[in-house]
């Protein structure tokens, strides 16, 4: 490997959001997990986690392509590779397409039809509804929750062959995680984002009370929705009292940054959704 390449490896990775696409990895397993029937084994398991990762790496991409612009309006994304100036769009865009084509694939071929319509659904509805609607109206956040609360449907079927109410308990947890974790992020971001005309919440409504209200009422929902699986059965009360606990922390940080409405206070919850969710799939391992 030349000094040259080195760069461009590390371009090629950055386009794939690695972080994001290994949480996206971790829900499809945990939906794996929950969907597990006796002719599901490691084979499937690693096409779907594959899969899927080819996927989320392609969205990604694809995701960079189309808001290069937006983002080299906006200080955290202006070093991107296409911003940056280390990469050109064509290639961006044909990498995209390469990894979600060989994503599909490796579902369809490897797994099942289901859970390839589920992540090629994804994709789509990502690409073509809540990129475009972000810079048309603050409700792109709840649009784009369903696109990221999709990996455990695709794990769910890639495992069972069908959908049923555990799977959808799994998506109902991580669809309203997403709205404070994203919420807080707009709020700590709000300058760059309006900078780049893409109308957060906390961009049209610059005084924080409404983003500070949708931050506790998801936050608040969050906590019966994370005790859904041990009511189904799917876990036990070693889970329900961690989840209960865990829930209870993650709304008292969302009341702090209700009251007083700082940035500080915003990082703190973005912090503890960060924590949070981890703790949750952890829980559902030990207890499952």
């Amino acid at each position: 490997m030349t000094p040259h390449t080195r760069p461009q490896l590390r371009d090629y990775a950055a386009l794939t959001k690695p972080r994001i696409t290994w949480l996206i990895m971790l829900s499809t397993a945990i939906g794996c997990l929950f969907g597990q029937r006796p002719d599901f084994g490691w084979f499937a398991f690693v096409h779907t986690l594959a899969g899927t990762g080819l996927l989320a790496s392609g969205t990604a991409a694809l995701n960079q392509w189309y808001e290069w612009d937006a983002d080299a309006l906006m200080r955290r994304t202006s070093n991107r590779p296409i911003p940056g100036g280390r990469m050109p769009r064509t290639r961006a865009f044909w990498f995209g397409i390469g990894l979600s084509v060989l994503g599909f694939v490796e579902l369809a071929w490897g797994v099942n039809l289901l859970s390839a319509a589920l992540g090629l659904f994804t994709l789509a509805s990502y690409l073509l509804l809540y990129t475009p609607l972000k810079r048309v109206s603050p409700h792109s956040t709840t649009v784009g929750a369903i696109p990221g609360a999709m990996p455990p449907l695709i794990g769910y079927a890639a495992a069972h062959g069908h959908l049923s109410v555990e799977a959808w308990a799994l998506f109902a947890i991580l669809f309203l995680w997403q709205f404070p974790h994203f919420y807080s992020i707009a709020w700590m971001y709000r300058d760059d984002y309006a900078k780049a005309g893409i109308r957060m919440l906390p961009v049209v409504e610059p005084d924080g009370s409404s983003t500070a209200r949708h931050i506790l009422f998801t936050s608040a929902l969050l906590i019966p929705a994370s005790l859904a699986p041990s009511l189904l059965g799917m876990t036990g009360r070693l889970y329900l009292f961690g989840a209960l606990a865990a829930g209870t922390l993650f709304f008292y940080a969302a009341y702090r940054v209700a009251s007083e409405k700082t940035v500080a206070r915003a990082r703190k919850v973005l912090l503890a959704s960060v924590a949070y969710l981890p703790v949750l799939y952890g829980l559902m391992l030990i207890d499952r």
